[in-house]
């Protein structure tokens, strides 16, 4: 019997766990279209900055204001700017067309870490036609001045305001420099989100010695950033009421199923498609569906999990007990298996 791929994520059910992650493949309407024809499950939108929402709001606040003492009627040229779609009406315009243009799901992301107008700002994306709401919570706590309890309760009180009367599905996605990850996925949980995505990739700035200056280096994943979100989301499944998706180091099959035997409802990854093209979608599900044959696994959701913490014969190999074998284990001939993509 044909392995089945079938899974969900957020309560919508996808052909497959290998969705396509926020980044540059998902700007444009023609790469939706082109991302449904490789086979991904469904389509993670990049995302709309805070900064965007704010700015957009204080441009329609100056055009009110600008000669409101000349001209009594100029206070009519635009709505008040509580009736007014603050929101960068470009993003909502491409999550309508994209619902027109493919069938699979199409999630929306929204980055920042203050409430601001964001209430307001994702039930006009559910107006628009998305099928859910990824709001990635990307903060670099610089003054320290700010606890971290002070940060996290930020990160819950968004999560909160957001969710509030919000019929979408809403996944957060994290940082992975949190003191205590797991307390901190069960309190997101609680404040309503339905998903967790793991981990967030801070981007870091690099030094131009020519000039110096501090410039932004875009560097895309490497297979050996899947470790960490790989062990929290085998330490995470089994204790928390969320789904659990996988957005680091990503690449090949057998990055997807590591994915699901830790416990992951989905796979999400953009760098290897930007590398290495969409046609590696299908190459990848083909590998997977056939590593499932070989070990008899006839459903993704039989396997989900099955090498998660509370599943696994050792547990102790995700927790501090394994630290030093870890580092006892190293050997110049040291070799791994690699499973054919």
């Amino acid at each position: 019997m044909k392995p089945q791929l079938e899974t969900s994520w957020l309560g919508l059910p996808l052909a497959h766990p290998v969705v396509a992650s926020a980044g540059p493949l998902t700007h444009e309407l023609d790469n939706f279209r082109r991302l449904e024809d490789s086979g991904v499950a469904a389509i993670v939108m990049h995302s709309l900055f805070e900064e965007q929402i704010t700015k957009e709001s204080h441009l329609v606040h100056h055009y009110q204001e600008h000669g409101s003492g000349g001209f009594a009627e100029a206070l009519s040229y635009l709505p008040d700017l509580e009736d007014y779609g603050t929101g960068p009406d470009t993003y909502l315009s491409l999550i309508s067309a994209a619902k027109d243009a493919v069938s699979i799901p199409v999630i929306a992301s929204l980055n920042g870490t203050t409430a601001g107008g964001w209430r307001r700002f994702a039930r006009e994306i559910q107006q628009a036609g998305a099928d859910a709401l990824e709001l990635n919570l990307y903060h670099v706590p610089t003054n320290p001045e700010i606890p971290g309890s002070e940060l996290e309760a930020r990160y819950l009180s968004v999560v909160r305001d957001v969710s509030q009367g919000l019929r979408l599905p809403l996944a957060v996605k994290l940082s992975p420099f949190l003191t205590a990850p797991a307390h901190m996925a069960a309190e997101l949980t609680q404040a309503g989100a339905r998903g967790l995505v793991l981990f967030n990739r801070f981007y870091q700035p690099d030094i131009n010695l020519d000039e110096l200056t501090v410039v932004p280096r875009l560097v895309l994943s490497n297979h050996q950033e899947l470790r960490m979100p790989l062990r929290w989301v085998a330490i995470l499944y089994g204790q928390i009421a969320a789904d659990l998706a996988i957005t680091s180091g990503v690449h090949t099959a057998e990055d997807v199923i590591k994915g699901i035997l830790a416990g992951a409802h989905v796979t999400m990854m953009t760098s290897e498609l930007l590398q290495h093209g969409l046609g590696r979608v299908s190459h990848i599900l083909e590998a997977v569906r056939g590593w499932m044959a070989e070990r008899d696994y006839d459903s993704v959701s039989r396997m989900r999990g099955s090498l998660s913490q509370i599943h696994c014969g050792s547990p102790e190999a995700f927790e501090r007990a394994n630290y030093l074998a870890t580092l006892q284990s190293w050997r110049p001939d040291a070799s791994l298996g690699h499973l054919g993509s």
